[in-house]
């Protein structure tokens, strides 16, 4: 089987939780060793970072940079190799054709969020998203593949038939990358001023996050509760204006940082009004932390190591930040956080994408 991927979403500012989904798949896919798959990366004409060099798969350049590849791939199948038996579209860009006769065509829908949260994109992102919708919706050989356990009824709702729509799992098994010591960890945390224990926010700063109310929310429930330490930010900025007030932000750390800053936290709290998935409070969970989360987290929404919170009540969120505070870490309550989500690994989202292109 000969499969190409689009790694497009690589070469945009902020990859972001797409570009997660698209190392993960190319490394779960590579994790079953099949010797007969063959896995190619579709790249816009561009220098290549050195993450997009370690995916492990064969590169192949379009001959358009990024923004002429996304206007052209509705209308042609720009870079796709002739011989690719799987074309899939890793996100709503495309390309949405090619390969060889027969081939099969898919495309990873990851949310509705222009429609849940316009106020958090912009008026040409909107416009995009609905015209690659309408594309999608028309396209009967398209087979949509979804994380999101209400995306499918939602298209189902839109008129798309419901035998195109394939679930799968996401992965947080990035274990080729290691977490960097604690004491690393607390080296850098003094840099910032931070000696003690913290509350961790990892993911974009943007409005339909919902820090402003997770900040004022920490402020309440630490005047009483020293032990939840500062509120930390860690992430890049995305579209919007987000006022941080006295909440610690630090940007964007590499991988290695991040995994040690989200094992070491006292609590790490993901609060976001809307989310396609969410895989933050899924990785947290992977480390053994505890977690506050957003009642309507797609990620953990049957997942009862959580402490669940009504992300438009501030005073529902200060009361879900003591909650897991008080919640055990101790060994065995590490090890069941952990074992909560090991079945969401890259390999399994590899064997999901199989079955849904079979």
């Amino acid at each position: 089987m000969r499969i190409t991927l689009s790694v497009d979403q690589l070469y945009r500012a902020q990859p972001g939780g797409i570009g997660t989904y698209v190392r993960g798949l190319a490394l779960g896919l590579a994790s079953l060793g099949d010797p007969d798959m063959v896995v190619s990366g579709l790249a816009p004409r561009a220098p290549v970072s050195d993450d997009v060099a370690a995916l492990p798969l064969e590169l192949i350049r379009a001959p358009l940079a990024l923004a002429a590849l996304t206007r052209v791939w509705p209308y042609r199948a720009t870079g796709v190799p002739r011989d690719a038996e799987v074309v899939h579209a890793t996100s709503m860009a495309g390309p949405f054709g090619g390969g060889a006769r027969g081939a099969v065509h898919s495309v990873a829908m990851h949310d509705l969020l222009w429609r849940d949260e316009p106020s958090a994109s912009t008026t040409s992102g909107i416009a995009f998203h609905e015209r690659r919708l309408a594309l999608i919706t028309r396209r009967d050989d398209l087979r949509i593949l979804t994380s999101s356990p209400d995306l499918k009824s939602r298209l189902v709702a839109l008129g798309i038939d419901e035998s195109r729509i394939h679930r799968v799992r996401l992965g947080v098994d990035d274990d080729a990358v290691q977490a960097l010591a604690a004491p690393n960890v607390a080296q850098f945390l003094e840099t910032f001023g931070v000696t003690g224990p913290y509350t961790l926010y990892a993911g974009t700063r943007e409005p339909r996050k919902n820090l402003d109310r997770l900040i004022a929310a920490h402020r309440q429930a630490r005047a009483s509760n020293a032990a939840l330490g500062p509120l930390v930010l860690c992430g890049p900025s995305g579209w919007g204006e987000v006022a941080t007030s006295d909440a610690l932000t630090l940007g964007l750390v590499a991988r290695p940082m991040l995994k040690g800053l989200v094992r070491d936290a006292t609590v790490v709290a993901y609060v976001a009004r809307a989310e396609g998935w969410g895989l933050p409070p899924v990785e947290a969970l992977h480390a053994g932390t505890r977690v506050v989360v957003s009642s309507n987290m797609p990620s953990v929404a049957q997942n009862s190591e959580v402490v669940a919170v009504d992300p438009l009540d501030v005073e529902d969120i200060a009361a879900g930040l003591v909650a897991a505070l008080e919640l055990s870490d101790n060994g065995p309550a590490r090890e069941r956080r952990q074992a909560s989500v090991a079945h969401l690994t890259w390999r399994n989202a590899a064997l999901d994408h199989l079955e849904g292109w079979r």
